[in-house]
């Protein structure tokens, strides 16, 4: 089942203080970024956040499961209304995960 996208913008409001949040359409599903950073997903109305050592610290609790088949395991919130532990799990887990790639032009 797709997610709705009134739950990805309600999501995105919740995380909107940690960075500048955006949502991107992906294979049915959604991906988010902050301030450029590529660190969530969400799949069939789950929010699953990238596994990382900060984060695990965060929330030693939290269960692990993947976003789709065949994918690794992230981080599946479970109480996506708690906005501080949210902004505060993605500031910690975007500022582990690396900077994003620049993009190269295309070739003419």
């Amino acid at each position: 089942m797709a997610s709705s996208p009134d739950f990805v913008s309600y999501i995105c409001e919740q995380l909107s203080g940690a960075g500048t949040v955006t949502s991107r359409k992906m294979f049915g599903e959604y991906g988010l970024y902050c301030d450029g950073k590529f660190f969530a997903l969400i799949c069939d109305g789950q929010l699953f956040i990238k596994v990382t050592d900060s984060g695990r610290e965060f929330l030693p609790d939290c269960p692990l499961a993947p976003p789709y088949d065949g994918a690794k395991d992230h981080l599946l919130i479970t109480d996506p209304d708690n906005r501080e532990t949210l902004c505060e799990l993605t500031r910690r887990t975007c500022a582990e995960l690396p900077a994003p790639k620049p993009k190269k032009p295309r070739s003419k």
